[in-house]
């Protein structure tokens, strides 16, 4: 009978045994994704496999900017082209985030920076981030009031991480974004035409207006004039009396006749013929024509006069 107990005993412990192993297997499966399986009589045999990624490619998840875009006339507009961007490793492994913003009619992404039609900045501003993974940047362009009007404007971000993964053109359409420039007719003008010091039946010398083109359309240019309020029929209102418009005349002809070859000022627009200032096009250089003025001086006015003149940028197409 005590041989049966030991017997019995063995066995139970040798269960207990075999359990043991099954469970240290099954856990060390579990723990290290260890599985090894053999297919009838080892025909085909499954393992598992394993990579560890140290790297993730960081990713441009958005791009926003200002639509439309009114440029300054004379002067430059600041366009700002906000990206968000993720990595995966963390955002402190972002490295560098740059844009480029262009005309996408008349140039590509790879185009040099031209003021007309090509932008590019090098190092975006980080502004915030979500605490983890995720950045927010601003890219700033200072674009010139002459850039091309259009409705192709691409802002394309590219952002680099310490491995110099990066997300860039053509790897997503939320890298980039499309906004429009839109046209505008602007000019800066001679802030004052000064006749000086006149005699009544003077006729004066040829004075300078000149005219600069402020937008980013080739214009024309209309002129009129008033003495004190519109459609007054007046070119100056004097201390005593004033001069009619017909007597004040312009001309793009310094040396021409002032009978013949000026033109006079009248109360409604009239476009100055001959003349037109094209949209800028070399960054040194401004867009500039001049007008030449002359004043006869009928009786029997007297003193200090003064007037007005209107310019009027139109289109020239």
């Amino acid at each position: 009978m005590t041989n049966d107990n030991q017997r019995t005993d063995a066995k139970r412990m040798l269960a207990y045994a075999f359990l043991g192993v099954f469970v240290v297997f099954a856990l060390y499966n579990a723990l290290f994704s260890f599985s090894y399986s053999v297919g009838p009589n080892y025909r085909n045999i499954s393992i598992d496999t394993r990579v560890n990624i140290t790297d993730a490619k960081p990713e441009v998840l958005a791009v926003t900017v200002e639509d439309p875009i009114t440029l300054n006339p004379g002067g430059i507009h600041v366009v700002a082209c906000n990206a968000t961007v993720r990595d995966w490793n963390g955002y402190a492994d972002i490295t560098n985030v740059s844009a480029v913003f262009w005309d996408n009619v008349t140039q590509t992404y790879a185009s040099s920076d031209d003021n007309n039609d090509h932008y590019t900045n090098v190092t975006c501003n980080w502004t915030g981030d979500d605490g983890n993974y995720t950045r927010y940047f601003t890219c700033n362009f200072s674009v010139e009031y002459y850039a091309n009007a259009g409705t192709d404007w691409v802002c394309n971000v590219t952002a680099t991480d310490s491995y110099a993964f990066n997300s860039s053109v053509g790897d997503s359409d939320s890298n980039y974004n499309i906004t429009t420039v839109t046209p505008y007719y602007a000019l800066n003008v001679t802030s004052l035409i000064d006749y000086g010091d006149m005699a009544v039946g003077d006729t004066s010398a040829a004075k300078d207006a000149n005219i600069t083109n402020f937008g980013n359309q080739n214009i024309n240019i209309s002129l009129k004039g008033y003495g004190s309020v519109e459609n007054d029929g007046l070119a100056f209102v004097c201390d005593v009396g004033n001069i009619t418009i017909d007597n004040e005349k312009f001309s793009l002809n310094q040396t021409g006749d002032y009978v013949v070859d000026y033109t006079s000022l009248t109360t409604a627009y009239q476009q100055v013929l001959n003349l037109t200032l094209p949209q800028q096009t070399n960054d040194s250089v401004q867009v500039t024509n001049t007008t030449y003025w002359r004043l006869y001086v009928p009786p029997n006015p007297f003193g200090q006069c003064n007037g007005t003149i209107v310019f009027q940028a139109e289109s020239a197409n």
